[in-house]
């Protein structure tokens, strides 16, 4: 049976704003599972997400206090590192992986040996960049959404989501442009809305 994942990332409320943009929600409508890439902030967050679909998340630096913000408590939704096997692949969460490699230290393979010691995922989601990515490394399926409301660090405006789609050990990812009152394909070669601005 087909999957279809809502991905997000990076989201970091109440500080960006104090809501998350109503266009997500209506985006994830009729996913199966929504996958956060951490960096919350707020735990509440997930309460919402998980009205529309059962979630998993990350715990993001932004979860343990970093940059002053209060330390968030344990959440069975919530860990450094998921790996889940979906749809005959092994799908890994967690909040950060070296995508572009920076060799010799930062390579996905260490990462992988830190997160998921017990096998290598076929995919990993992650966040923390807030720059949306799809690239294969070494096998390994790598997507990050980016942020929904501080793309590639910006101010708070409008940033990006994704999607995996999984079925009988077959994986596509997408990620999509918020726009008011909904979703529109990200455009890889234009310039993006916050260059724009």
């Amino acid at each position: 049976m087909a999957l279809k994942i809502g991905l997000i990332s990076d989201t970091h409320i109440p500080e960006a704003r104090k809501t998350l943009w109503p266009e997500v929600y209506a985006a994830f409508a009729g996913v199966d599972l929504i996958f956060h890439g951490g960096d919350i902030h707020e735990l509440w967050l997930l309460d919402e997400l998980e009205r529309v679909a059962p979630v998993y998340s990350a715990r993001g630096n932004g979860e343990d206090g970093g940059g002053g913000r209060p330390v968030q408590p344990e959440d069975c939704r919530v860990r450094y590192a998921w790996l889940l096997e979906l749809e005959g692949l092994w799908v890994g969460l967690t909040h950060y992986v070296p995508v572009p490699e920076r060799p010799p230290d930062f390579t996905l393979a260490r990462w992988i040996e830190r997160f998921f010691p017990e096998r290598k995922p076929d995919i990993i989601v992650s966040g923390d960049t807030h720059v949306e990515r799809i690239a294969t490394i070494d096998g390994v399926l790598c997507v990050n959404p980016g942020s929904p409301t501080y793309p590639h660090n910006y101010d708070t405006q409008f940033g990006t989501i994704g999607f995996l789609e999984l079925d009988d050990r077959k994986a596509d990812a997408s990620v999509w442009q918020l726009v008011e009152g909904g979703i529109e394909p990200h455009d890889w070669e234009g310039i993006p809305p916050w260059k724009r601005r």
